[in-house]
């Protein structure tokens, strides 16, 4: 069971990974390594930081984003949070 979830991160992180930090994006710009794994070379994210940058885009709204795109930062959300319980169980 460890030796799974240790590749269901790496997969997971290797697909985050993006070229630049969210937060050297312009404030109202999009973060396509989030949405669509465009620009994501170089960067590597823990579980926590990339539950923080999906926050992040989320609250810029629909000033930055479509309602399809913020459902999609949601799911995502969503996926991380769940691996990061995952993580956080005892005894597995």
């Amino acid at each position: 069971m460890r030796k799974v979830l240790i590749a269901l991160l790496t997969v997971f992180a290797l697909s985050t990974a993006s070229a630049a930090l969210a937060q050297d994006a312009a404030p109202n710009s999009k973060d396509e390594c989030l949405l669509a794994s465009k620009g994501c070379r170089d960067q590597v994210d823990s579980i926590q930081q990339k539950i923080k940058r999906i926050n992040s885009e989320i609250k810029k709204g629909k000033k930055v984003y479509s309602a399809e795109e913020l459902k999609k930062l949601q799911q995502k959300l969503k996926e991380a949070d769940e691996i990061l319980n995952s993580l956080e169980k005892p005894g597995r």
